[in-house]
């Protein structure tokens, strides 16, 4: 039945009755969750506005809703959650197409009729009222993880075997999404309010993301906002998830770190449980509604800004290539970039981007600089930004160009982008260090199909004294675990980052609170362990020997870092790009291809 014939409304039950809710539209027409005489089985589907897997879910629900309707099967949606209002309810049906009608569940009763825990989730009713299945409808789409397609096909597999009058093989299957958040009573003196204690915090700590237009799939700028995913916010924190940082917490001191202290989870936690209490709402400011002053950009108002020469659509879904834009960025002369930031113009399509350096006239990107950068900058879910020290500065030489290459994912609707490149630029004359980005990288990748901890190590010798800014690791979807070490000329080793929980859904850029001397004659050494076994949800084929490559299912080794020159060493003018400087394209960061010449110091160890 097309969302179009049925308006999205609160539902409306039989109070105080046993019986399955009924549900009430617009023009008084009743609709309930057990199948008519006609019907075989109704499939209620739990679903929320802003849940990302339940956006990334309603294309497979269609589907399948389609597929069963001559079967006697009815799909209804329900909207559990209080913060969703009824026109975005509506918005949410039209954009996504649903084919199914979809209201909202105020008093809970269609949730504790199927026992629905999460959205997406699914219930498969009889005639009889009984709950057949209830769980996920596949598993191509989990946290952090996405399959091309699904490799077990829950609610279809359960729907043939009812039709065929076989009990399901599973009855019960794990549902994995947002947590549906129930009302709980708040105490008449609360000692912790969202006004006082909760509202600085998640300021501090969350909104930074969690706003619109930001990576966050869902805006905490209210205490509604808040209020309405309690639920989610108290098991993030408790699995310290959120806020999101993969690293071991004992190794090192980086100056993005987000994260919650004890105290800082306790006091969450503490007043979900007490029923979320706002204390007085009048004395809370205005939220922001930009990171920073610079009109949305989190390195302040730009000095330029450069965009790509059209709009991009990605589609509803599928596999999206990887985009290629050759843009001049027509500087009149050489600059040096304080501050760079990558800012798409719809962040919920962009997973990730690399922006590299060409020499006028040349075809094919190149290093930079007499410390040998080879990119301008990387942007990901947790790395939108760069601002170096003071008296440190990127080099774009005069006439060079800018290679941008996006990786875009499809949301579940079609989309557009246009992404733009924001510089805040130096002052030539207050540079004492020029910053490269360099790379430790594994061309040649060799993964065994079922290998559960495949080891590699490859390492670069630090030749001149050193400053060490940053570490930036990536990996794709067998990823596991990934470090820093640095050996000392004296053989001596010292740990310098730890990312032991691999998340390709979250790559930042670990910078240090202070910069760490690199001597010359040190090593820095990198290790990632990878997961090829079934174990691995992300996994797209546990059976597939794994080599490098430029998409999502290929792999990486790709160990980036940020350095400067040890002592005050003001830059001089850049010479002519020598042919040592061209460089030949090999796989790089986070599913693309870029180029470092042959005679990189990069070796196994």
């Amino acid at each position: 039945m097309p969302i179009a014939s049925l308006a999205v409304v609160a539902a409306t039950l039989f109070a105080g009755s046993p019986s399955p809710p009924a549900l009430c539209d617009e023009a008084g027409v009743s609709h309930t969750l057990v199948p008519s005489r006609d019907e075989q089985f109704v499939v209620v589907a739990f679903l929320g506005v802003d849940c990302p897997l339940a956006k990334l879910a309603v294309g497979r629900l269609n589907e399948l809703a389609r597929e069963f309707a001559p079967r006697g099967v009815r799909f209804v949606g329900i909207d559990p959650n209080e913060h969703d209002s009824p026109d975005e309810i509506r918005r949410f049906a039209h954009d996504h197409g649903l084919a199914f009608p979809l209201f909202r569940d105020d008093e809970f009763r269609a949730v504790d009729f199927c026992g629905a825990t999460r959205t997406p989730e699914v219930a498969v009713v009889d005639r009889a009222a009984r709950i057949r299945y209830r769980g996920r409808i596949d598993d191509q789409h989990g946290l952090g993880t996405r399959r091309d397609a699904p490799s077990s096909h829950d609610l279809r597999d359960a729907l043939a075997a009812l039709l065929d009058g076989r009990e399901p093989l599973a009855a019960t299957t794990s549902a994995v999404g947002c947590a549906i958040t129930r009302r709980r009573p708040t105490a008449a003196e609360p000692r912790l309010t969202y006004a006082e204690h909760v509202a600085p915090l998640i300021a501090a700590k969350c909104a930074g993301c969690h706003r619109p237009g930001e990576v966050g799939p869902l805006s905490l700028l209210t205490y509604d906002d808040v209020r309405g995913h309690a639920a989610m916010i108290d098991e993030v924190v408790a699995a310290d998830r959120m806020p999101p940082w993969p690293a071991a917490r004992e190794v090192g001191r980086f100056k993005n770190d987000p994260s919650l202290n004890d105290q800082e989870k306790a006091l969450l936690r503490d007043w979900i449980a007490a029923g979320c209490s706002p204390g007085d709402l009048t004395k809370l400011p205005a939220p922001s509604q930009e990171p920073t002053d610079g009109a949305g950009w989190r390195i302040g108002r730009p000095d330029a800004v450069v965009e790509l020469p059209r709009e991009f659509s990605v589609p509803a879904d599928g596999v999206v290539e990887y985009q290629y834009f050759d843009v001049d960025p027509q500087f009149a002369g050489e600059r040096w970039i304080a501050a760079v930031e990558v800012r798409p113009t719809n962040r919920t399509v962009v997973h990730h981007c690399n922006v590299f350096l060409k020499p006028a006239g040349a075809s094919v990107a190149a290093e930079q600089g007499s410390l040998g950068s080879v990119c301008l900058t990387a942007m990901a879910a947790g790395n939108e930004a760069t601002t170096f020290p003071p008296g440190m500065a990127k080099r774009l030489p005069a006439g060079w160009r800018l290679l941008f290459v996006v990786h875009y994912t499809p949301i579940g609707t079609p989309q557009v982008d246009r992404l733009q490149l924001g510089l805040r630029f130096a002052d030539p004359t207050a540079v004492e260090r020029e910053v490269a980005t360099r790379l430790i990288v594994d061309e040649q990748l060799h993964i065994p199909p079922r290998a559960a901890a495949h080891r590699v190590e490859h390492a670069a010798k630090i030749e001149r004294d050193l400053l060490l800014l940053a570490m930036f690791p990536h990996l794709h979807l067998r990823g596991k675990s990934f470090r820093y070490e640095l050996e000392h000329p004296d053989g001596s080793r010292e740990l310098l980052l730890d990312v032991p929980r691999w998340d390709f859904a979250w790559q930042p850029r670990y910078e240090l609170a202070e910069p760490k001397r690199l001597p010359a004659g040190s090593v820095i050494h990198c290790t990632a362990v990878y997961d090829n076994s079934a174990a691995n949800p992300a996994n797209p084929d546990p059976t597939k020997t794994v080599l490098t490559g430029p998409l999502s299912t290929d792999e990486m080794f790709n160990g980036y870092y940020d350095v400067a020159a040890a002592e005050i060493e003001r830059p001089t003018p850049l010479p002519p790009p020598s042919p040592l400087q061209r460089l030949t394209p090999i796989a790089a960061l986070a599913a693309l291809l870029i180029w470092v010449r042959g005679t990189r110091t990069s070796s196994k160890s």
